[in-house]
């Protein structure tokens, strides 16, 4: 494996914690929910990082959904249809995290963060044409 496709395959695994730790905390711990869309935002950003590695386009390390998607697009319109899925995520990335931010997080929106990542896991990897197992509990 070259030093590109092993960086990739690290972005890509990192992305799955993340989804993974969502997903057992929503089972296990599901008034946690603030937690589960933040690692759902966070996966999501591992993966369309991936994906801008893949292609060899620079970017700025930051958490910002939009931005790493207005890059991708400029190579790959495919992508043109997330925009408002990674912006409904992109509230999660830090504002959620601290107390004096209340952002109101029903079931049904952390089950759409849920079905986003991996969706775009999904794409990413279909269209990188790479396949990286992950753990079943993100099926669940």
């Amino acid at each position: 494996m070259n030093g590109q496709a092993s960086e990739i395959e690290r972005w890509i695994v990192k992305g799955d914690h993340d989804l993974g730790t969502a997903k057992i905390t929503y089972l296990y711990i599901p008034e946690y929910l603030d937690t589960v869309t933040y690692h759902c935002q966070q996966a999501v950003e591992k993966y369309l990082k991936a994906y801008l590695i893949f292609h060899s386009i620079s970017f700025r390390f930051s958490h910002d959904l939009v931005y790493l998607l207005d890059l991708i697009v400029q190579k790959d319109l495919d992508f043109n249809n997330y925009y408002d899925s990674v912006s409904e995520l992109q509230g999660y990335a830090v504002e959620i995290r601290y107390p004096n931010e209340t952002i109101f997080l029903s079931n049904e929106k952390v089950e759409k963060a849920m079905v986003i990542a991996k969706a775009i896991r999904e794409l990413v990897t279909g269209k990188m044409n790479i396949s990286i197992d992950y753990n079943d509990v993100i099926d669940k």
